[in-house]
């Protein structure tokens, strides 16, 4: 059967392991490295579709949307009701659903792991739900993403060796589970997911077994949780090259600059990350020289751009006065917000774009160090 998704190289960096392609989706073509921002409810925060779809000089081809968030509330039958999910948010291009397995596992004592799923309490009203890899290929299916992922066990990052082999045993055996409860593989693409902690030789047993069910792509979980970031890197140098070079690799939730250039180096494809729209938020901006406070009081008469150095619609019309002018109220202004989510959102596009053409003229080192040294890491 043909794949829903598949990968083409473009170009591979001369240097380093960083790599040019496209993912064909039944939405449209991906040009990869690429940078997905989040829709965690159908909507990216504070942007409208047309003005994600603007961001960088060619548009955010592809977004994520969150099973278990859409699951609790509208829930997926309505979404199904609604013609899937590129109806239901007036979104024409790729999506990506995560399984809901992150945040199942992250509601610590409100959930309960076996064998068959996990079961938990809804954070909306307490009451009770259970996710299985059925049930988790169930609700995406309903959701209708170009790109589903499998249900997966995200291990607490400080758990013991023998803990973290039975999770990542476990996960392999879920993949397997929802390989078979897959009911749109013509039009939907299942990523299997590699765990394994920061034990090599559990990372390639993983590895081993998922590659083993040939899926159109592949990520790697369980990093980028809170660790260290030598401990970060140190799982990518060596379990990148455990996946198939002809497929999509995809780290889920980096989206700061430098995690994502590491990342790239190694191999990469696809990131997302809450970060841009979160900071957003909290009147922080992302610029070309780190991250920038708006509310901080030497901003006050500051008529320059959020970033100089950016062409976003934020910089094109908006100064940092009147930025920490929306932002420094009792009740900040919902237009901040606003500015300050597509500001940040079109900064990780922009930079996913010049991470492309970097690769395709086989510069990317030199592009990465200018770009730290400039931003400050």
């Amino acid at each position: 059967m043909k794949k829903a998704v598949t990968y083409d190289l473009i170009n591979k960096d001369a240097n380093t392991g960083a790599r040019r392609g496209v993912m064909h989706t039944p939405h449209g073509d991906v040009q990869t490295p690429v940078f997905m921002p989040v829709g965690t409810q159908a909507t990216v925060k504070a942007m409208k579709p047309e003005d994600v779809a603007a961001l960088g000089h060619e548009g955010a081809q592809i977004i994520l949307a969150n099973t278990y968030h859409l699951y609790l509330r509208p829930g997926h039958e309505l979404v199904r009701r609604a013609g899937g999910l590129h109806k239901f948010m007036n979104w024409d291009r790729a999506i990506l659903t995560d399984s809901g397995g992150f945040q199942v596992f992250s509601l610590g004592d409100l959930r309960k792991i076996t064998e068959e799923g996990v079961s938990f309490r809804s954070y909306i009203d307490g009451s009770k739900h259970m996710f299985t890899p059925e049930s988790s290929m169930e609700v995406q299916n309903a959701l209708g993403a170009d790109i589903i992922m499998a249900f997966d066990e995200c291990a607490p990052p400080d758990a013991d060796y023998d803990y973290i082999a039975k999770s990542q045993a476990r996960t392999s055996r879920w993949l397997r589970r929802c390989a078979d409860a897959h009911k749109r593989p013509e039009d939907q693409a299942l990523f299997g997911i590699m765990q394994g902690g920061f034990f090599k030789d559990l990372r390639q047993q993983s590895a081993d077994t998922i590659v083993d069910l040939d899926l159109p792509g592949y990520a790697i979980g369980g990093i980028s949780v809170g660790e260290p970031k030598e401990k970060y890197v140190g799982v990518l140098d060596y379990a990148v090259d455990m996946l198939p070079a002809d497929r999509p690799r995809y780290v889920m939730g980096i989206g700061t600059p430098d995690y994502i250039l590491e990342a790239v180096e190694r191999g990469v494809d696809m990131f997302d990350c809450v970060e841009p729209t979160r900071l957003a938020r909290h009147g922080m901006a992302m610029t070309s020289h780190g991250r920038l406070n708006i509310d901080n009081a030497k901003y006050f008469d500051d008529f320059t751009p959020i970033d100089p150095e950016c062409d976003c619609y934020c910089c094109r019309n908006y100064s940092r006065a009147y930025a920490r002018h929306l932002f420094h109220q009792k009740n900040p202004e919902i237009l901040g917000s606003m500015l300050l989510a597509e500001h940040n959102l079109y900064f990780l596009v922009r930079l996913a774009e010049n991470i492309r053409k970097a690769i395709e003229e086989d510069r990317f080192a030199e592009f990465k160090k200018e770009f730290l040294d400039k931003y400050g890491c």
